[in-house]
């Protein structure tokens, strides 16, 4: 902000799905104006986006799924001096070099600069190959500076806002990899993970073929999203095609139905039994909704039968990348797998369960 009040940079700020940048940074810089009581400095367009300070300059943000306006996007004055994209290891490599573009132009006089915001989430990412393996950055470290690139690590321990109790559950972390992340902010490596049978593509050119569709929601509201995969299957091949997905946290039913009639129109959602009250609102308010049947061992046998498939994730479906990335098997104290799922991670993969029950055998395996 102080950038933008004393005059020359705009800020572009981009996450991989633009349709998440509302609820997060757009409005944490809202709350930034607001407390630094500067309201009248600044012209808020809220259905844009678009942030412009009374000096002329901008701050503007932008969805990476969005090529069309990526390309076009332009400050009212001057150039784009300063793009910041958040949680950037959900981007691709080639995002992150169209972005690159934006900043070319301008006066020799302003340096230009590209921030990545993120947790080191795994070690084989882009990100650090690109930045990490080469300056050999160590685990210990907290700062690296050179003419081309500065990196600064901070933990929980920089984080003033954290509550005593959000730092115990840090602090008192026992998967070994949660901790090195989460708590340690170093980069993480995953031995044990659960699905290897999943890969990455754009199928937005193929959501009209996509008839056979499987939908399955898992409710949550502050602490966990709540999560949606909407899917088609193709039996004959064995292959599931996860094509769009809803994971957000806050949203009462009401909300909650018009966000899933949105996506999945009159298609039946299997969701969650063990909320029969969020069933029945959900319901009221139009949405076709039917409770997922229990059975014994539920969690097993539904990775055991989702193992068993091809799963195709479409490049826009974050959330659902982020999951199959990270869901693993617990550890003991030898770091060897035992057959019991780490219980984070697995919101859109409980409701992918949920959605495939009566493919998977009438319900037996799901969650108990």
């Amino acid at each position: 902000m102080f950038d933008l009040m004393k005059g020359g940079r705009n800020y572009l700020i981009a996450r991989q799905v633009g349709r998440t940048i509302r609820n997060s940074v757009y409005n944490e810089i809202l709350k930034v104006i607001s407390d630094w009581k500067v309201g009248n400095l600044f012209n808020v367009n809220k259905s844009d986006m678009v942030i412009t300070c009374s000096n002329g300059y901008q701050i503007l943000f932008v969805g990476l799924d969005d090529t069309d306006k990526l390309k076009s996007i332009t400050p009212s004055k001057g150039v784009i001096t300063d793009i910041l994209v958040e949680e950037a290891t959900e981007t691709e490599q080639s995002s992150i070099k169209q972005l690159d573009k934006r900043l070319r132009g301008g006066s020799e006089d302003v340096p230009k600069r590209m921030t990545l915001l993120f947790n080191p989430i795994l070690q084989n990412h882009w990100i650090y190959k690109e930045y990490f393996a080469g300056i050999q950055w160590a685990d210990s470290q907290k700062e690296y500076h050179s003419d081309q690139l500065s990196i600064l690590k901070t933990t929980y321990l920089d984080n003033r806002f954290l509550t005593k109790q959000d730092r115990e559950r840090l602090e008192n972390e026992k998967d070994i990899y949660y901790y090195n992340v989460y708590t340690l902010g170093n980069w993480g490596v995953l031995g044990n993970v659960i699905f290897k049978n999943y890969r990455i593509e754009d199928l937005s050119g193929m959501h009209d073929q996509f008839t056979n569709r499987r939908v399955g929601l898992d409710f949550g509201f502050s602490d966990d999203p709540a999560a949606m995969p909407v899917t088609h299957y193709d039996p004959k091949h064995k292959t599931i095609y996860i094509y769009d997905e809803l994971y957000e946290r806050g949203l009462t039913n009401d909300v909650l139905a018009t966000e899933v009639k949105a996506k999945v129109s009159h298609d039946i959602v299997t969701a969650d039994s063990s909320e029969p009250k969020s069933i029945q609102e959900l319901v009221n308010e139009g949405v076709s909704v039917k409770g997922a049947r229990k059975g014994k061992d539920s969690v097993l046998f539904g990775i055991q039968w989702l193992q068993q498939q091809t799963i195709i994730i479409d490049t826009n479906c974050i959330n659902t990348r982020n999951e199959f990335q990270q869901y693993k098997w617990k550890e003991d104290s030898d770091g060897n797998a035992i057959r019991q799922p780490v219980d984070k991670n697995n919101h859109i993969i409980d409701a992918l369960r949920y959605a495939y029950e009566d493919d998977a055998g009438g319900g037996l395996w799901l969650m108990s």
